[in-house]
């Protein structure tokens, strides 16, 4: 469900080995979650499965739901007794007569989704009444130095990028007031600088892009695409390269809001 972008594919396994940050740093967000026994929660964008696992070792019902037949294959296979299905977020509806729960949560998953509302209408009919919904994702200005990089090299070799960028990073400005258009309060919003460490070395910014940067490079020859990756590391590298660590510069909007 999350993990969606136009031409964009899903490498569970490389996504596990190479990305894992991205499930560690969720780990905060599930404390502010405060998942409680017994709550029925949906864990909106889940990929491979790890936060959703999180939230059942407290003894709620997680759903876990991804837009990646890859991502919810893989979380079936790391953990046999959970709950996932593949859902897209901008349309997904509960079954007739399924139980409304009592949060949604999301980490790092709705900057893929280029339809916000969409996905905030799904959110609200999914919830109870005074049900939660807690996430985080990309905020405006995030990896804003990465994506000049690549965007440069893609413009100097002439390829409309602008059609195929995968991305939504809106500041608390442009997403708040879509909260409180569909019926919900919001209680904390916040736009903060995390600098990311994106490990495996030299090799970080290279397994970044090719998680992340699929649908932007995708239909250019294997040989161009690395001279990509090489140039924009040779641009980045004065202010991301630390240390024998590539630092990714995230911007995040961290989001509590309540349904009325």
């Amino acid at each position: 469900m999350g993990k969606v972008g136009v031409g964009q594919k899903w490498d569970a396994k490389h996504y596990d080995e190479q990305i894992g940050y991205v499930s560690k740093h969720g780990m905060g967000l599930v404390e502010l979650l405060q998942p409680q026994a017994g709550e029925r929660i949906i864990d909106l964008g889940c990929g491979t499965g790890d936060l959703s696992e999180q939230i059942r070792q407290v003894g709620a019902y997680c759903a876990g739901m991804d837009y990646s037949p890859e991502m919810i294959e893989a979380a079936r296979e790391k953990y046999p007794h959970g709950y996932f299905r593949v859902a897209n977020a901008e349309e997904f509806r509960l079954d007739p007569g399924e139980q409304l729960y009592d949060a949604v949560f999301s980490n790092a998953a709705l900057h893929w989704m280029k339809r916000p509302e969409a996905v905030i209408e799904s959110i609200e009919k999914a919830l109870r009444p005074g049900g939660r919904f807690v996430a985080e994702f990309g905020g405006s200005g995030n990896v804003g130095a990465i994506v000049q990089a690549l965007t440069n090299e893609l413009d100097r070799l002439g390829t409309d990028w602008e059609a195929r960028f995968p991305w939504y990073f809106p500041s608390v400005g442009q997403y708040t007031p879509l909260l409180e258009k569909h019926g919900f309060e919001v209680r904390y919003a916040e736009l903060y600088d995390r600098p990311t460490p994106l490990g495996s070395g030299g090799d970080g910014l290279n397994n970044w892009l090719q998680a992340f940067a699929g649908s932007l490079l995708a239909g250019i020859d294997p040989q161009q695409q690395a001279e990509i990756v090489a140039n924009c590391a040779s641009a980045l590298e004065p202010s991301l390269y630390q240390n024998g660590e590539w630092i990714a510069d995230y911007r995040r909007l961290r989001i509590v809001a309540v349904k009325k």
